[in-house]
């Protein structure tokens, strides 16, 4: 083994200032370039702020004006379109209203017909019977069964009634006068053919106006769909509009305000710049002159003798050449165990032919590497895409499952709607009316309780003046002291009268009954506590009591305006149900065929993804194996291995 200095240590420092230097410089280049360009904004910045200012102040007003006016069309929008709505519902509630009378109209007539249909067929069998005599065998007939009703309940003369009720009932003996019946029953027959033909008439020309109005009905609401859907899109859009010049307006302002900030600050901002500037030439000259006097005592001649003196060995920055069979067997050593891959062989033999340089066999190494980690990233993105589609297509298929199953449900309830609806708008209509009744009831009480409490009141309150003014006038005898006298009156010029003169001294020798006395007042202030007491308790009760009402109105208030906008939604969620039943059984249809082509997806991702996604963990640990020993091969044939710079350490030490 050969130990030899490569490189001499003094160099490799100098080689290190220099390019020091170079990055110093090359940053210098950099800033001042910065430092330059914001200059040239500084001269600039006058006319270029000014500008962007006023353009700003010029745009923000026409931005605003633009939002009112789009939030203004769009509340246009949106009433236009509330009433298209509206208008559609009626249509779709007058084709219903029509469909019903037209059927009602339709069944009358057929019941109608049936009838006038029985009669002429009864009256045409009966005629040619009796003119040929043959009256006798027509009467056994069920037709006569039917000409005896008619005799009942046609429209007749009272002689021609009887005349034919006699001949229906005795027959042959009437047969004298069959040319008078026969002639009844014509007149009958042309009354009933006239009658069935206006009746068809009349069921024509209802059936007409009914298709006129249907189709009339149909082409208005289809056009009011088509208004319903432009409108719903412009107010989408609209609004989408809106957001954005909000936005704008709310970035056009933020930019407003910075530009004013930095135009006022513009000259400060630009010398302090140019302090910066002036300060990071001077660190950057000095940084350089130090670098520069470095090199240069480093390279004189008197320091490079020196140093081949003071650093004979230089083991820091010594390299260690070990011979190629060394560094080849240990390298086949690291290779050992790992030949899962044909190209592991390849390398091994380019190692034994020993034609070919460590520095190919290296570049062998490193392609490989690369090509084993871009295999490993295939098989991660691989992976991924596996995982990833699979849960997603599984995700889907659950969620088109709960869609069939959702519309399923959606389906029957739309039935059970249909059949709900009239009976819940029913109830609710009720239920207003028994409302309206309650609060006609509920405010007739209350005003009748207010009533009661102000009288009760006022009456109580005059009791307590009373009382008081007893009590005071006792304490005036009997406890002068407690005596509470009237206010003064004031007299005319604003003087108050002087106060009477004392009564002159003169003992009489009477003794007041003070015990008897406050025995009284005693009862007349239990008396005026009882009637505080009652008042407190009739003003607690007349608070709760007008609150207690105030909150029914209000509960009630709400609740019919709650039951009003039932009815309203209920009315036309009715005439919408068939039509979102019909859009749920299609949906369910086209939700079915899109589920069993995303089942027949997955089976081609388990086709494409199941043998990858059980064997990536033993591909990848074989790869891994791989280039780790592939790793350590490149490090025993690049000299870079840590036991051969120990054994490089062992033999400078023996030196």
């Amino acid at each position: 083994m050969n130990v030899e200095n490569t490189v001499n240590p003094i160099r490799k420092v100098v080689t290190m200032l220099q390019k020091m230097q170079a990055k110093v410089q090359a940053e210098g280049a950099k800033k001042e370039k910065m430092f330059d360009q914001y200059m040239c904004y500084c001269k600039n910045a006058d006319t270029t702020l000014a500008a962007s200012i006023s353009d700003a102040e010029t745009k923000i007003p026409q931005v605003e004006s633009a939002i009112k006016e789009g939030a203004a069309r769009k509340k246009q929008l949106e009433s236009e379109l509330k009433a298209a709505q509206v208008s559609r519902v009626e249509a779709k509630d007058t084709i219903a209203k029509a469909t019903a009378l037209r059927e009602k109209e339709a069944a009358a007539f057929a019941a109608k017909k049936s009838e006038l249909d029985s009669n002429i067929g009864a009256l045409s069998k009966a005629i040619p019977a009796i003119e040929k005599g043959m009256s006798g065998a027509f009467l056994q007939t069920n037709a006569a069964s039917v000409l005896r009703q008619i005799s009942v309940s046609a429209d007749m003369v009272p002689a021609d009634r009887d005349l034919l009720s006699s001949f229906l009932s005795e027959g042959t003996s009437y047969a004298p006068k069959s040319g008078e019946i026969v002639g009844i029953l014509k007149t009958l027959k042309d009354e009933m053919d006239k009658d069935l033909a206006d009746a068809t008439a009349e069921e024509n020309s209802a059936i007409e106006a009914f298709d006129s109005l249907v189709a009339s009905k149909k082409k208005e609401i289809e056009a009011l769909t088509k208004e319903v859907e432009s409108k719903t899109g412009r107010i989408g859009e609209l609004g989408v509009k809106i957001a954005q010049m909000e936005n704008d307006l709310e970035d056009t302002q933020e930019g407003l305000a910075q530009d004013k900030k930095f135009f006022a600050d513009l000259d400060k901002n630009c010398e302090l710049k140019q302090t910066e500037w002036d300060a990071y030439k001077k660190m950057e000259a000095q940084e350089l002159v130090a670098l520069a006097d470095t090199i240069k005592v480093l390279n004189d001649d008197d320091a490079l003798e020196l140093f081949k003196k003071t650093l004979p060995g230089a083991s820091s920055f010594m390299q260690v050449t070990v011979s190629k069979g060394v560094m080849r067997h240990q390298a086949f050593a690291a290779l050992k165990g790992h030949k899962h891959d044909p190209r592991l062989d390849l390398i091994e033999l380019a190692m034994h032919g020993g034609k070919m340089g460590f520095d190919k066999i290296i570049k062998m190494i490193d392609g490989l590497v690369v090509e084993l980690k871009a295999e490993q990233g295939i098989d991660n993105d691989k992976k991924s895409y596996c995982l990833s589609e699979l849960d997603k297509a599984e995700d889907k298929k659950k969620g088109l499952e709960l869609d069939i199953s959702d519309l399923e449900k959606a389906i029957e309830d739309a039935e059970e709607s249909i059949a709900t609806f009239a009976s819940e708008i029913k109830a609710l209509t009720k239920g207003i009316k028994d409302l309206d009744k309650s609060v006609d009831e509920a405010t007739a009480t209350r005003k009748e309780e207010h009533d009661d409490y102000v009288e009760t009141l006022a009456a109580n309150n005059a009791a307590k003046d009373i009382l008081a003014f007893a009590k005071n006038r006792l304490n005036k005898f009997y406890n002068p002291k407690m005596y509470v006298a009237p206010p003064k009156r004031e007299l005319e010029f604003g003087q108050v009268g002087a106060a009477p003169p004392p009564p002159p001294e003169a003992d009489l020798s009477y003794k007041k009954s003070g015990e008897d006395s406050n025995g009284v007042i005693a009862m007349i202030d239990l008396l005026v506590a009882d009637i505080d007491k009652e008042n407190q308790t009739m003003e607690v009760d007349e608070k709760d009591a007008q609150k207690d009402y105030e909150t029914f109105m209000a509960d009630a208030s709400e609740k019919r305006a709650q039951d009003s906008k039932a009815i309203t939604d209920k009315e036309g969620a009715k005439a919408e149900t068939e039509t979102e039943l019909e859009a749920s059984k299609d949906s369910k249809k086209s939700k079915t065929i899109e589920a069993m082509e995303t089942a027949k997806y997955i089976g081609g991702l388990h086709e494409e993804c199941d043998w990858l996604l059980k064997n990536f963990d033993a591909r990848k640990a074989a790869r891994s194996g791989e280039i780790d020993a592939l790793g350590k091969a490149k490090a025993v044939l690049s000299g870079a291995d840590y036991s051969l710079v120990q054994t490089g350490r062992s033999l400078r030490g023996s030196q």
